[in-house]
């Protein structure tokens, strides 16, 4: 699929917690970003402060992980197919290595943002 072809509203990205606290695990979708490469940074800087968040000094990389999978929050691109981001194929890295607050500022990306400072200006 490419970004000349979004879905109608533009792509949305699933977020699915973990810790199955929510019903089928999703806990939100936020839709509306114009393009497949926006939706899958942003479904990438989610996970990603998902992993931090989950992250306490002096942890192994096991116990991080282990961590997020019992109370992280992971996020999908629907309907991205291949095209969609994983956070399988990331997620070794994001344990390993902790995130600068740039690779976690998810909140830049998120259109909602742009919905509600277009609303304080009215």
């Amino acid at each position: 699929m490419s970004d000349l072809f979004a879905p109608d509203g533009g792509w949305r990205v699933r977020i699915l917690d973990l810790s199955g606290g929510a019903q089928d695990n999703i806990v939100e979708e936020v839709d509306g970003f114009f393009t497949l490469m926006q939706a899958n940074a942003f479904a990438r800087r989610y996970v990603r402060d998902s992993v931090e968040r989950c992250r306490v000094p002096g942890m192994s990389t096991k116990q991080v992980l282990e961590a997020w999978f019992a109370y992280g929050e992971d996020a999908e691109v629907v309907d991205a197919g291949e095209a969609g981001w994983r956070s399988a194929n990331e997620l070794g890295d994001f344990v390993d290595q902790p995130a600068s607050a740039e690779e976690r500022d998810w909140r830049a990306l998120d259109p909602r943002r742009d919905e509600a400072e277009d609303e304080g200006e009215e």
